[in-house]
């Protein structure tokens, strides 16, 4: 009997079944944290909707001439903080933002009614000013290594005794005219409103300032350098990212605003004072912040910070309708604050980003 060989071929491995891809987690918190300007734009809505005092039935707070008024207050630290903003991103911040605004109020009366600049002469110039204030700032900031909160704490009180010179520490009232000491007429439109007197010229101003910046950060190369500076600042740096030059340049564009808001406030009150803007600053980082742009740098958007601003002022006007005490308006925003930071901080660590 013949050995017979017999051979069995190997039966293929069982493959295995592919597996579904890891869904996405969800964090509702971040969400909420990304909208939360937004979110509570609307919650302040409804809630001046519900609590606003009425007149022969209709809701004041929802009166053409009260929205035109919260939007016409919230103009000059909307600016600011639109400024402040690319800042803040860069996880850098500017506390001079009110002062240079006060400067630059005294500066613009100044110009006008004491030196017989014309308007464009002294706007320009004042522009400038603030431009390279903020240029200084920046610089010293980057070049010696110093953290930006004590380099503009001392800008904070560099503009304001720079405002106490150049105004004598008077109010420095602007009366418009063509004679010598008075100021082009044309100036006193940033009081007025246009469009059946329902806009006010401050307002206009602050949109196209607002719809610029925006342009600035979402489509343009530097735009997406401010986002790597505060972002990672080390990787960025190995990246080819002109860092020092980012960092000066956003410390310019707040400068920039400052002046530009310090115009504005001018013309619409028609007088400089070297105590014009005290506090701004605050209330412009608040709007910010509220507005979703993180302490930590690296996220934010124009468009958060408009909502932050307008939902601040419309804190603020409701509060002042029911006849709430300043003080109590002070204790709500600052409330807000407290919480924005809380849920920026809560989103990070989740995120494993440390404190």
């Amino acid at each position: 009997m013949s050995d017979q060989k017999i051979s069995v071929a190997a039966s293929p491995a069982p493959v295995a079944a592919p597996t579904a891809a890891p869904k996405h987690r969800v964090d509702p918190l971040a969400i909420i944290v990304r909208f939360q300007s937004l979110i509570g734009l609307v919650l302040v809505a409804i809630g001046g909707i519900i609590f606003s005092p009425r007149r022969h039935g209709e809701i004041l707070f929802l009166n053409p001439d009260n929205i035109a008024n919260i939007v016409r207050a919230v103009s000059e630290t909307g600016i600011i903080a639109i400024g402040m903003t690319f800042v803040i991103i860069t996880a850098g911040i500017d506390l001079s933002v009110g002062a240079v605004l006060g400067l630059s109020a005294v500066v613009t009366a100044t110009m006008m009614i004491s030196g017989g600049f014309g308007l464009i002469a002294t706007i320009l110039a004042v522009l400038v000013m603030g431009t390279v204030f903020g240029i200084v700032q920046g610089t010293i900031s980057t070049r010696f290594r110093l953290e930006p909160f004590i380099v503009t704490l001392a800008g904070l009180q560099a503009a304001r005794g720079l405002a106490l010179v150049v105004s004598g520490n008077q109010y420095i009232n602007i009366s418009y005219g063509d004679g010598p000491g008075l100021a082009p007429p044309v100036f006193a439109v940033l009081g007025e409103r246009l469009f059946d007197n329902t806009v006010p010229v401050a307002t206009i101003v602050f949109i196209i300032f607002a719809a610029i910046a925006t342009l600035v950060l979402n489509t343009t190369r530097f735009g997406r350098y401010v986002y790597a500076v505060g972002g990672n600042e080390r990787a960025a740096r190995i990246s080819g990212v002109p860092v020092s030059m980012v960092k000066i340049s956003v410390y310019a564009i707040t400068g920039f605003a400052s002046a530009l808001a310090g115009i504005v406030h001018a013309g619409q009150f028609n007088f400089g004072s070297a105590n014009d803007g005290m506090g701004y600053e605050l209330t412009a980082i608040a709007a910010v912040v509220i507005g979703g742009t993180s302490l930590f740098g690296g996220a934010g958007s124009m468009v958060g910070t408009v909502a932050g601003t307008i939902m601040l002022g419309a804190l603020a006007n409701i509060l002042q309708l029911n006849n709430i005490t300043p003080a109590m308006q002070l204790l709500a925003t600052a409330a807000i604050i407290v919480l924005a930071a809380v849920l920026q901080s809560l989103v990070r660590r989740r995120e494993g980003l440390g404190r």
